[in-house]
């Protein structure tokens, strides 16, 4: 990318409160050391298990490096526009939207996009959904409280795990097959990613432990299914009204079928993260990804 710069000034926002506090100061940091290399004045706003945080003087613009809750639930979003501040990504009102699971889940579902069989479960209340199912809290990230049942002396304690983040658990059915991601950037999508874990389990050990995890890019899957994927993708992205950037969990069953998991509107943004790692593989560096996603703004 070359011409000039929109921005001069970028305060990168990480940390915050959620159980992902340590993975976002990790793509905060590498966001910084980016933006630097592309030249541009960079302040490092680490974010307050409180919430709190000052926006240097000067600043022109915010880089959003926050994972999880206050981050892409649209909770910074909205502080930095109350202080005037510019961001990236989407708008307070689509953060919370793709964030929160019992809001995404019925706009999937109204938009026709397939998505596994769901249902909503407060503390007390009984499954209808047989096994295997998955359930994990509505409002978390990166796999936190997630649990796979595929025997029921297991359920008590993984809806038990979940309701311990939050007071409504999310229980779907479980998709077998491949573990698939598309990360969009603008109107640009990226080449379909295969996540491979040893037990085929991307959890948060699978997503942050190095080794346990590999990407297969592009995946190895039929060309049709591929694009099917990409559309599906970028349809998910538009009906939840996001922008700027977000990546598209998928599973694929082995006939062929694929359901969307859930869109995160903040994807890691290490440089072995997927959404970066995808977008390598489409010939983006990790530096010129940070510059498009901050000119988008």
């Amino acid at each position: 990318m070359s011409g000039k710069k929109r921005f001069k000034k970028v305060a990168v926002m990480m940390g915050g409160p959620s159980s992902e506090r340590a993975v976002s100061l990790r793509s905060g940091a590498a966001v910084a050391k980016a933006l630097r290399e592309r030249g541009y004045e960079v302040y490092e706003v680490v974010v307050g298990e409180d919430c709190s945080f000052e926006v240097p003087a000067g600043t022109e613009v915010a880089f959003v490096a926050m994972h999880g809750r206050f981050g892409e639930d649209g909770g910074i979003q909205a502080e930095l526009r109350k202080k005037g501040v510019p961001h990236t990504g989407s708008s307070p009102e689509a953060s919370a939207r793709a964030f929160d699971k019992h809001l995404s889940k019925q706009v999937l579902a109204k938009a026709g996009i397939p998505t596994p069989a769901f249902e909503f479960l407060r503390q007390g209340q009984k499954r209808t959904l047989p096994l295997p199912v998955v359930v994990k809290p509505v409002r978390q990230g990166s796999s936190v409280g997630m649990s796979r049942v595929f025997r029921e002396e297991d359920w008590a304690a993984a809806l038990e795990a979940a309701l311990g983040y939050d007071e409504i658990a999310l229980v779907e059915e479980f998709i077998p097959g491949k573990e698939l991601t598309v990360g969009v950037v603008g109107d640009t999508v990226l080449p379909v990613v295969e996540i491979l874990t040893a037990d085929g389990n991307f959890d948060y050990h699978a997503k942050y432990t190095p080794g346990a995890s590999s990407h297969q890019i592009p995946a190895q899957i039929p060309e049709e299914t591929t694009r099917a994927c990409q559309e599906t993708a970028l349809a998910v992205f538009r009906a939840l009204g996001c922008s700027g950037m977000g990546r598209v969990d998928i599973r694929l069953r082995p006939d062929g079928k694929y359901f969307v998991l859930e869109l995160n509107n903040i994807p890691g943004m290490t440089a072995v993260s997927l959404l970066p790692d995808a977008a390598k593989a489409h010939g983006w560096g990790f530096a010129e990804l940070c510059e498009r996603i901050l000119d988008m703004v």
